[in-house]
């Protein structure tokens, strides 16, 4: 059975969690209590609300940190192979390292493409005609 009473222990769990870079659905999981239920506590109070989306912001920064841990773990990068013991690369480990950076990165820019997205920039070619009613100005 899901839990459906609003605790502060519940609050401050999934407050925790997300602000680790938990997934909603995984804290849900965790504490037996369905994600609608979690966006009902969060419409019925704005506090909460507020509350999650901080800690969904702070969370955002701990899974980009991850995505450098990721990068920087070289940790399995070789392996030994053959009755010569050769190192050679371990494509398997580096292409999981790089599909688990790559999926983060594409969430954080969905989720907060402020500061995770790409970077656009729009650049207006061609001149703007103003007609004021008495002279016509091109800019």
């Amino acid at each position: 059975m899901r839990a459906t009473v609003r605790t502060p222990e519940i609050d401050e769990a999934i407050i925790s969690g997300l602000s680790e870079g938990k997934p909603l659905a995984e804290i849900c999981r965790d504490k037996d209590i369905g994600r609608s239920t979690v966006y009902d506590w969060q419409i019925a109070d704005p506090d909460l609300a507020g509350r999650i989306a901080r800690a969904r912001e702070i969370g955002f920064d701990a899974i980009a940190d991850a995505c450098l841990e990721i990068a920087d773990d070289s940790s399995l990068d070789v392996k030994i192979v053959g009755e010569d013991e050769r190192e050679v690369c371990n494509t398997e480990f580096v292409q999981r390292a790089k599909l688990r950076i790559e999926t983060r990165l594409k969430l954080l820019a969905k989720w907060d493409p402020k500061r995770y997205g790409d970077k656009i920039e729009h650049e207006h070619k061609g001149g703007v005609t103003i007609t004021t009613g008495q002279h016509d100005a091109d800019l």
